[in-house]
């Protein structure tokens, strides 16, 4: 049987395999087109990257192409649902900032605001002295900065929270999938830990646990990321008006090669809570949760050269999240090239939260049979057709 024939009706029963930003919104669209959605969760929803994330849903940080493009149709929707009621009183719009230290990563600056007005997005250039009245205490020594003032933030696990309580879909907990089960080339269901389950047609949106059942090989990659929470300086009084990204950050946006030769990318993100939330790091290849001295210590000294007044903050704790990449750096939405009724969502690595709910919205399409209102072709799971698990696409559980 061809993969993707017979999509899933609107009387469907679809199982939903991962219970973060992607899975929740999927199967809150899936159940507004009609279908019967139970979502399977391996321990607790938005446990994994979605709980551990920045929540930035910022268009400005993206690398320029495709995902520059997609995310500003991604930060478009979180307007709409906000609009709309759905996500109301969890998305904020609020301005990004880029700052440059130096003359190079100024011009690094100026080339990504050039991609950013050529992806339509509104970018403001911003002197130093300019960016000091809108941070103030921010260093002098920034030569310049550039704000992207439609850009917003939300916290995943309130996303996930809202979603799959506004859905009703039917959310089994600590339920760890160990296969797809697969008849005459189709997935009929799964097997997980609380037993087996039936359903018409599978969408997989489990990050690194995406791998084995979707038969990914090493298509998949985790990449460990840092982070640092500080105390209050003021109880729900946000520091300044948007994050801080500095141009290390765009660098590492921009080319894998950057990244690795320093996993350190600074951003500066000031919560509504009054504390401020400190990154990070891009470690490839790393799926422990461990902080270390180093890394914690490299980002405490570049985030108080930049922004002096952290040294009047206490570091209350220090976390860190595993993200889930792709080995050519795009996400993996579609159908599954050889089973049919099988969908995968995945390898969004850090920007889950900006493409979440749209991502969510055109796999839940996907699986349904309709058509999908932007072009995503670029992130077909066909594209890796050489690297997918021979046993998976034969069509072994």
């Amino acid at each position: 049987m061809k993969a993707g024939a017979a999509p899933a009706g609107a009387s469907s029963h679809v199982l939903v395999v991962g219970a973060g930003i992607v899975g929740a919104s999927a199967a809150y669209f899936l159940r507004q087109a009609g279908c019967a959605v139970t979502v399977l969760d391996a321990s607790t929803p938005a446990a994994g990257a979605s709980g551990a994330s920045d929540g930035l849903v910022s268009v400005g940080s993206k690398k320029p192409g495709f995902l520059m493009n997609i995310a500003r149709h991604a930060r478009d929707l979180y307007v709409e649902l906000t609009r709309d009621g759905l996500l109301e009183g969890l998305f904020q719009q609020r301005p990004t900032f880029l700052f440059a230290r130096t003359e190079a990563e100024a011009e690094l600056m100026a080339l990504h605001g050039r991609d950013l007005e050529s992806a339509g997005v509104r970018v403001e250039n911003l002197t130093g002295a300019e960016f000091g009245r809108c941070v103030p205490g921010v260093s002098p020594a920034i030569v310049g900065a550039l704000a992207v003032p439609q850009d917003g933030h939300a916290l995943g696990y309130q996303i996930v929270d809202r979603l799959l309580k506004q859905s009703g879909a039917r959310v089994v907990r600590h339920a760890a999938v160990r296969g797809i089960k697969v008849d005459g080339g189709r997935a009929t269901g799964v097997e997980t830990d609380a037993g087996a389950l039936s359903g018409d047609a599978v969408l997989v949106a489990a990050g690194l646990g995406s791998t084995a059942l979707a038969g990914l090989g090493e298509i998949l990659v985790p990449r460990k990321g840092q982070i640092i929470i500080t105390d209050r300086a003021a109880d729900n009084v946000p520091a300044f008006a948007g994050p801080l990204m500095s141009a290390a950050y765009l660098a590492a946006k921009r080319s894998a090669d950057a990244s690795r030769r320093n996993p350190v990318s600074l951003v500066i993100d000031p919560l509504n809570t009054g504390q401020l939330l400190i990154g990070g790091t891009r470690e490839e290849g790393q799926a422990d949760r461990e902080t270390t001295v180093r890394h914690v210590s490299t980002i405490l000294r570049e985030a108080l050269d930049a922004y002096p007044p952290l040294a009047r903050r206490r570091v209350i704790r220090t976390f860190s999240g595993v993200r889930t990449a792709s080995v050519d750096g795009l996400p993996i939405v579609g159908r599954h090239p050889a089973i049919a009724g099988l969908t995968i969502a995945t390898g969004f690595e850090g920007d889950g939260i900006c493409l979440g709910p749209l991502m969510g919205k055109l796999a839940a399409r996907i699986v349904a049979g309709a058509s999908c209102s932007l072009d995503i072709e670029a992130l077909a799971p066909a594209r890796f057709v050489a690297g997918f698990d021979s046993a998976v696409m034969g069509g072994q559980p």
